[in-house]
């Protein structure tokens, strides 16, 4: 029986102990160590932790873990990073896999593919999307005082599995404002077969930040 990563799920995420990730995951300026699995990252910009949780999913035989990073400018959100880490928890369980990353819309999917590091394959894409302050996945960061705009936002993605016993998904994202350029606020300026004068600049910004990401990620005993 194939064992899947629960892709989607609306995640618990109220304001709880951060002392729970420490054990697991830490950041330090801007590199990210995970203890379980074992591997670092380098993050875009200095990210500080928000809330961690963890939910099990005995029918999955999984448990997932839950870690939420922002980077705020006086008390404004302009970037958050969120990252879940599924664990197999039966070891006589078949290995873990998961569906291919999906974009919200293929107007504004700017990128999708898959890279190869030895033998480890990592899944990614980027695309526009907006902000939902009421989203449940959110509250945390509402709870902290901190204010989420409603506004656009480039996104990037990121899933891979670690030797069927793990797999890591993580959605970086940045408000597209907070680059400080003057842009359009409509959708149709965003779209990947028109977009052009400062939102393509703000994009290949973005992208240089999340592939920079992506190609640091290191893993250890793999």
């Amino acid at each position: 029986m194939k064992r899947y990563f629960p892709r989607g799920m609306v995640l618990v995420l109220i304001l709880g102990s951060i002392a729970f990730a420490a054990r697991d995951v830490e950041i330090q300026q801007k590199k990210l160590i995970s203890q379980t699995p074992p591997f670092t990252l380098v993050t875009p910009s200095e990210l500080k932790l928000i809330h961690s949780d963890s939910l099990d999913v005995p029918k999955e035989n999984s448990r997932t873990r839950t870690y939420l990073f922002i980077k705020e400018k006086n008390k404004q959100v302009e970037e958050m990073f969120l990252m879940e880490i599924a664990d197999k928890t039966n070891p006589q369980a078949s290995p873990m896999t998961f569906p291919p990353l999906k974009p919200l819309t293929e107007k504004r999917m700017y990128q999708k593919d898959r890279k190869k590091k030895g033998d480890l394959e990592i899944d990614y894409l980027i695309q526009l999307m907006a902000w939902n302050p009421d989203a449940p996945s959110l509250q945390a960061i509402i709870k902290r005082g901190y204010h989420i705009p409603r506004y656009w936002a480039l996104q990037g993605q990121l899933l891979f599995s670690y030797l069927g016993e793990h797999v890591v998904f993580v959605r970086y994202s940045r408000d597209v404002s907070s680059f400080g350029m003057k842009i359009s606020e409509e959708g149709k300026d965003w779209e990947r077969d028109s977009i052009s004068g400062n939102e393509k600049k703000i994009y290949e910004t973005f992208q240089r930040g999340f592939m920079e990401m992506v190609n640091s990620i290191s893993l250890k005993n793999y």
